[in-house]
């Protein structure tokens, strides 16, 4: 069982129901955080990390569907530490860059078992968790959408290369953060009530217009992808014709509206001579003498002669840019030990989506969000890096944390079949 096991409790001990309540709200509060990152350490690390030190403290167990995934993810972080010792002069302040990254690794890396194992204690967690990033998600587009048009003195905090990054560091991170919500909602429209369908397209509206302004092609092609593998799904779990004629006219629907509102933007200069030169295929840094591709293929042939990686952020002294390309980046800062983890982490959590996204269960539409968009990750991860992305590590969390849902399931099951 896990954290804080009081099913069998509850009569007798009414209070301990409180504090799992005040608990769950408490988690709650450091997803809305996760929303705003400007600076590091930002907020979101020193609420998550409070929070799970304080639910370790109070009984938060791993169980055994969740403990390959603290298995994977120390080990990743064990090839971050051994890459450490290949830095020259590690001591010297310029240096203490490397310590602290693969701190945030290992710290990002609880998150997700955090993530996961509060999930497995109840499903009804997820619900939250979501509505909560919707929340988040709305605010922190709001501000990159105002700041892009200068809506007020001082906007320009909330871009950067004329590019919206709402409350973020960078539009790259910006705009694939903005993405699950942006599905959820959807997910809501296809399929939830009517009448509430207005104010949740009003909602997809402002998130999809911010994942647009942030010019972010991995966060176009995640969008476009995410989509598309939703409504796939969505046919292939709901199989009456009247559901399926009600996704294609809402599919088509607003397709229309997104063209439509993809010509007026385009009437603004400013935003169409900013989206032609994003929606070139290769931008000037990607070709050319130590483009991202050339340094791909020089970082990969590096690689091969150093087991250990080469150090955290140092590649980026070596090459000016940093890997863009999360095999690559394994490969150099947490060496051959940290790419043969996480290839393995990511292929058990696609296969743990894989096994369940269709099976009728309370947690299986944000399991199969969760996995649709861990998908479109693994893609763009070859033009970007992903290693200290936030939501991704929520989304790992919370599809590991339905997968050991699933196995309880599995073995209550068995128990009422093996009964008399």
């Amino acid at each position: 069982m896990t954290a804080i096991d009081l099913s069998y409790r509850r009569v007798d001990r009414p209070q301990l129901a409180a504090l799992r309540l005040i608990g769950t709200a408490c988690v709650a509060f450091g997803i809305f955080l996760s929303g705003f990152v400007i600076a590091e350490p930002a907020p979101y690390e020193l609420w998550v990390a409070f929070l799970i030190g304080v639910w370790f403290i109070l009984g938060l167990k791993i169980s055994r569907n969740v403990a390959p995934l603290l298995a994977l993810f120390l080990t990743f972080n064990v090839g971050g530490m051994l890459s450490l010792t290949q830095m020259r002069d590690l001591g010297a302040s310029s240096h203490l860059d490397g310590p602290i990254y693969i701190a945030v690794s290992t710290f990002l890396a609880l998150s997700s078992v955090f993530y996961a194992a509060i999930i497995e204690d109840s499903e009804k967690r997820l619900k939250l968790i979501f509505n909560t990033w919707v929340v988040a998600a709305l605010i922190t587009a709001s501000l990159g959408i105002l700041g892009y048009f200068h809506a007020f003195p001082g906007a320009e905090i909330f871009t950067r290369y004329d590019r919206a990054m709402g409350a973020f560091q960078d539009p790259n991170v910006f705009g694939p953060y903005l993405v699950t919500p942006t599905i959820y909602l959807m997910h809501g429209i296809l399929i939830g009530d009517l009448k509430k369908a207005p104010i949740k397209g009003l909602c997809l509206f402002v998130l999809a217009f911010g994942i647009f302004l942030s010019f972010s092609r991995a966060a176009w092609g995640l969008f476009s992808f995410a989509s598309a593998m939703l409504i796939f799904c969505m046919l292939l779990k709901h199989r009456s014709n009247a559901f399926r004629l009600r996704i294609l006219v809402m599919s088509l629907t607003a397709i229309l509206l997104m063209v439509l509102l993809l010509v007026i933007a385009l009437q603004f200069h400013q935003v169409s001579d900013l989206f032609s030169t994003r929606t070139q295929l290769v931008q000037d840094y990607d070709g050319g003498h130590l483009g991202r591709f050339e340094r791909h293929r020089i970082g990969f042939m590096l690689s091969m002669e150093r087991p250990l990686g080469i150090g955290p952020l140092v590649f980026s002294t070596l090459f000016r840019e940093d890997e863009h390309n999360i095999w690559l980046k394994t490969l150099t800062t947490y060496g051959w030990l940290g790419f043969f983890c996480w290839v393995s982490m990511i292929c058990w959590t696609v296969y743990i989506g894989f096994r369940n996204f269709l099976k009728e269960r309370p947690w299986q539409p944000y399991l199969m969000i969760a996995w649709i968009v861990i998908l479109g990750h693994v893609g763009i991860g070859n033009v970007i890096d992903t290693d200290h992305w936030r939501h991704l590590y929520m989304l790992i969390g919370i599809v590991w944390g339905c997968g050991a849902l699933e196995q309880q399931y599995q073995r209550s099951l068995a128990r009422r079949e093996a009964a008399p």
